[in-house]
């Protein structure tokens, strides 16, 4: 669930709820989505929780991809674990783990915000057992132990085989226990962070583990309790409310910082932003071959395409090979029904803005995100391209053939290839200037929204209109404005309706392919401090509204239903440029 959904769809009303209610309503749903088959891929595709290796640590023995965990007070019955290995975390508490299940305190909601209890409740030994033997995952974990040294002990015992480290509480720390566990996995004491003043006479823990504080000011007694602890690998738990907080502590000596009740406020992107902001810090900027040169003269060829399809729609509309296929002229038809000939034109149109814009966005994609090496970037590209060449298949569909595609599709296929070919391998991730959990961010997040609804609804647009152009062809507006039933066509020349099929299955396989790519950029490129996306999406949505909007206006097929679906898509472009602008615009 990333944050354009979560805060625009979901939150409002999960607050209203209790907090264990809607902590479990999202927990096992999530769970559910990730345990289908794919359900990791679904998840991936929404949210983009890649770990980069550049902020990889490590604790004690254990070598951990990323520098963000989650705490275990946000999932104490272990209901969501199978998602959140998805969602951007290198580690995940377990616990606190004690023998026997305990109730303990349910988390409550305080002047708007979420408090969690410091004595919370636990499962009980068999039953995280249970679970965790349920889980494929390579994520390391952080036990909890809670109890007397001989509880400890047998709970240790029981998980031993799973993969992490184990925590023990001050209170509980002994010598002879501290080896036996040390012989299993590392052994991390927590301690209340502001009290550290025993923690260095302590002999065979190889961390510390700061608890949150429960007054005010958690990020500061961090630091300060980090400043004590020089030698130790830290981790601290709580206090992360946005990633110039994670960036504070990782900056002071923590080793990782665990993610508390301020994960819940933030948003499930959290962890992502934590991780682009690192990476931002951090990234040296580098010049390598990543083939984008050829994606991006793939994009020009598809840019000019649309250019040349435009003119054509603009003046002739037919062209010889058309003319030659029906065996009439484009007097002949004009003389029959003159609306026939400004529909194609209408479909021609709209298939040409679709092509400038798509045609625009493979530019931008290509100099902005492939020329940097980012994965995303790439991966946009491939899937619509390749969704676009598979559009060839809708052309025949109906029994035309158009040679002008075959002639276009032959142009763009080395180019694509080359691209391709030269791009393999990339695995860069992108970076991002923000820090903070402001007003601007927030903005933000719903101009995402709006991007990512516009992304969609392009996609089902497309294979709607494809749909319609290989099956029945004309809806009931359309046979409006012809003024004319479609057996009535057929009659006059079998093969009009195929013409106007291919156009209509193009189109859909168009809209298709470029609502591929503004879904993809806004799902997984959209970040603050981007103006080129900015520019993107205002320069390449354009054509495609101006063209879309334009020709029906010209051909006079202004039925209001018919148009309705460009006017939602419209709202949606122009809302998220104006609630996106200065997130992406300012630097």
């Amino acid at each position: 669930m990333p944050d354009w959904s979560y805060h625009v769809l979901f939150k409002p009303w999960l607050s209203k709820l209790s907090p264990v209610t809607s902590r479990e309503f999202l927990h096992k749903n999530m769970n559910r989505i990730a345990s289908l088959p794919g359900g990791g891929h679904i998840i991936h595709f929404l949210g983009r929780e890649e770990i980069s290796e550049r902020p990889a640590t490590s604790l004690g023995r254990e070598l951990i991809p990323g520098p963000v965990g989650l705490s275990g007070k946000i999932d104490p019955r272990l209901s969501g674990t199978k998602a959140f290995r998805n969602l951007g975390f290198s580690m995940i508490e377990i616990g606190p783990v004690t023998l026997e299940p305990e109730k303990g305190d349910d988390p409550i909601r305080k002047e708007g915000r979420l408090l969690l209890p410091d004595h919370g409740e636990a499962i009980g030994l068999e039953e995280t057992v249970r679970r965790l033997e349920t889980l494929d995952a390579e994520i390391p974990f952080l036990f909890h132990l809670r109890g007397s040294q001989e509880e400890i002990m047998k709970m240790a015992k029981a998980l031993q085989p799973f993969h992490g480290i184990f925590s023990v509480p001050d209170h509980e720390w002994k010598p002879e226990l501290i080896d036996i566990l040390s012989k299993w996995k590392p052994v991390f004491l927590r301690v209340p962070s502001g009290d550290v003043s025993e923690v260095r006479r302590l002999e065979g823990v190889e961390g510390v583990i700061l608890e949150e504080s429960s007054r005010e000011g958690t990020i500061e007694t961090h630091k300060d309790a980090l400043e004590k602890l020089k030698g130790y690998d830290v981790i601290t738990v709580g206090g992360v409310e946005e990633p110039a907080d994670a960036l504070d502590l990782l900056s002071a000596g923590a080793s990782m910082v665990f993610l508390s009740a301020e994960y819940v406020e933030a948003g499930p992107g959290l962890p992502k932003r934590i991780h682009e902001a690192l990476l931002d810090e951090k990234l040296e900027a580098c010049e390598r071959e990543t083939g984008w040169m050829w994606y991006f003269l793939f994009g020009l060829a598809v840019f000019l395409g649309g250019l040349l399809a435009l003119v054509f729609s603009l003046t002739s509309v037919i062209l010889p090979y058309d003319e030659a296929f029906l065996g009439i002229s484009r007097q002949e038809l004009l003389l029959f029904n003159e609306r026939i000939l400004w529909f194609m034109a209408h479909d021609r149109m709209t298939l040409a803005g679709t092509m400038i814009s798509g045609g625009l966005l493979y530019m931008w994609l290509a100099r902005f995100s492939v020329s940097k090496g980012e994965k995303w970037g790439k991966q946009a590209i491939d899937f619509a391209a390749i969704a676009g060449f598979l559009g060839i298949l809708f052309f025949i569909g109906y029994g035309y053939f158009d040679w002008l595609h075959l002639l276009f599709w032959i142009i763009l296929l080395p180019l694509y290839v080359t691209g391709w070919m030269k791009s393999r391998g990339l695995s860069e991730n992108p970076t991002s200037k923000n820090r903070k959990n402001d007003r601007t961010w927030l903005l933000g997040v719903y101009g995402q929204f709006c991007f990512v609804v516009l992304g969609f609804s392009f996609i089902l647009g497309g294979m709607i209109i494809s749909y319609i152009g290989m099956t029945e062809v004309f809806i009931p507006t359309d046979v409006q404005y012809l003024c004319m039933p479609p057996e009535l066509i057929q009659n006059f020349n079998e093969r009009l309706i195929p013409v106007i099929a291919h156009d209509r299955a193009g189109f859909g396989s168009a809209l298709f392919s470029v609502g591929s790519l503004v879904l993809m950029s806004a799902l997984w490129g959209y970040h603050q401090g981007k103006r080129w996306f900015w520019w993107m999406f205002l320069i390449g949505g354009i054509p495609a509204f101006a063209a879309g909007i334009f020709v029906h206006v010209m051909i006079g097929y202004t039925t209001f239903i018919h148009l309705l679906p460009a006017y939602i898509a419209l709202f949606f472009y122009v809302a998220g440029l104006v609630l996106s602008y200065r997130f992406l615009m300012n630097k």
